[in-house]
């Protein structure tokens, strides 16, 4: 038989009784005596790693003996059912070949490391079983989330990575240029002439892919983008990151209420399929880090969300009196500190706050006949706050072109987006989940840089 993958033999145990099969991976830990040897072996699909019995009658016994844990080999033996020991099963070892030996100061020894010092070796930490189980649940997250995308007729499409757009109006961007930094062309009034740069114009990493994904809309109805975005934001909070993964869905024929349904229906559905295809890594989280996670994404999945006004929310935090750190006023948006205390001390549960005040949002959502709100929400979570903002879009061509002035966006370099109203324009919204905001809800990280495999921080970019 081929080479087997570790969590197939555990999904399959009986299937591969008595059978002879080979299985590589990472020597975990060894331990033997003059005439036997135990090796537990880890290949990364699996929370649990598999026992190795070999003898001294291996010709490389002492060989194998000598390895360092982490040390990579290929075995093959008779894989045996062991259910009176406390291993469902073990490989008998005919043969085991050595591939990559480690020295003996390898720093993942078997023992507890900080996180905080695990974020120094991030090139290394995916071999400890915290951050094998939190890539594994990553990986199995972004495919759940597009199969429900998929199965509900979105079309996945893909934005640019470099725009001349900043679709937030946060002006917080990364320029991408080709220009000589030390000596960049300048105009005759002094500033960078980028009519010499590459593009023939000022050009930065995308901060969304939203503006693009409703061009799409506009031709196939339901689409999403899921990719990298950027945020020069100097922030060194827990739940910042200057590079984070987007999904953004856009929906044509639609309106706020549309976005809110889809949108609970995609987390609903994306943590239920999680926890059916993940169970063992959340129970390795839950016993290690918390022991209410799995109870917590299970009522998740049951329970409603809770759908306030934003007045509503401001109201409630005003007659809490409680001490925030910022002050609550109609018009101020609202915090993490007032988002997790909804969530946490009022609902108990995620909630969508909608209607928010329109001076505090983008321009390009839909104003409410009351001309002092848009149509836009926030899906608030326990332990996180906000996981994602979506809006109805502005349909109207000249509310469109009003609220871009009040901006100070120039006209000219949105036409195209200005195009969209003028030629078979629609009711349309949609939303952006911080996808690793939703990983460190699904695995109670409380630090976005351990969901992330290799953060993009503020003065931190290695590898």
């Amino acid at each position: 038989m081929g080479k087997i993958f570790v969590a197939k033999l555990y999904k399959n145990k009986k299937n591969y009784e008595n059978k002879h099969l080979t299985v590589c991976g990472w020597i975990k830990f060894l331990r033997n005596s003059k005439k036997i040897g135990f090796i537990s072996l880890d290949d990364g699909t699996y929370i649990k790693p598999l026992q190795v019995i070999f003898l001294n009658s291996l010709k490389n016994f002492q060989d194998i003996s000598n390895l360092n844990i982490g040390s990579a080999v290929c075995v093959y033996g008779k894989f045996i059912l062991t259910p009176n020991a406390k291993q469902p099963f073990e490989i008998k070892a005919e043969k085991i070949n050595i591939i990559g030996k480690t020295p003996s100061d390898y720093i993942l020894q078997k023992k507890k490391h900080s996180m905080e010092f695990l974020r120094t070796i991030i090139h290394l930490r995916p071999r400890t079983f915290t951050f094998a189980a939190i890539n594994r649940i990553r990986s199995r997250a972004a495919f759940a989330l597009q199969k429900f995308l998929q199965d509900n007729d979105f079309f996945y499409i893909h934005s640019p990575i470099i725009t001349t757009n900043d679709c937030e109006g946060a002006g917080e961007t990364f320029t991408v240029t080709t220009m000589n930094l030390s000596n960049p062309p300048k105009t005759n009034t002094g500033i960078i002439d980028y009519e010499k740069d590459f593009f023939l114009k000022h050009t930065m990493l995308t901060v969304s892919g939203q503006l693009q994904a409703e061009c799409m809309a506009s031709a196939l109805s339901r689409v999403y983008t899921f990719g990298p975005t950027f945020r020069a934001e100097n922030s060194n909070t827990q739940r910042h990151a200057a590079e984070f993964w987007m999904l953004e869905p856009e929906i044509a024929f639609s309106d706020l209420s549309d976005t809110i349904n889809i949108s609970s229906s995609l987390i609903k559905s994306a943590i239920d399929y999680v926890l059916k295809t993940s169970i063992s890594d959340f129970e390795f989280l839950s016993e290690t880090y918390d022991k209410n996670l799995i109870n917590k994404l299970e009522n998740t999945v049951k329970n409603e969300f809770e759908i306030i006004s934003y007045t509503e929310a401001v109201n409630i935090l005003i007659k809490s009196k409680v001490k925030f750190e910022y002050e609550i006023k109609w018009g101020n948006d609202l915090q993490t500190e007032h988002e997790r205390y909804l969530t946490e001390k009022i609902f108990k549960k995620p909630i969508f706050v909608v209607d928010y005040p329109k001076n505090i949002k983008a321009f390009y959502m839909r104003e409410n006949k009351d001309n002092k709100t848009v149509a836009a929400t926030d899906m608030l979570f326990p332990g996180i706050g906000e996981i994602l903002g979506g809006s109805q879009r502005e349909e109207r061509l000249d509310v469109l072109k009003d609220r871009m002035q009040k901006f100070k966006l120039k006209e000219e370099k949105y036409q195209w987006y200005l195009d969209l109203r003028r030629y078979g324009t629609m009711k349309h919204s949609g939303f952006g989940l911080g996808f690793e905001r939703f990983i460190m809800y699904l695995t109670s990280m409380t630090n976005i840089r351990d969901v992330l495999p290799f953060p993009r921080t503020v003065k931190n970019a290695d590898f």
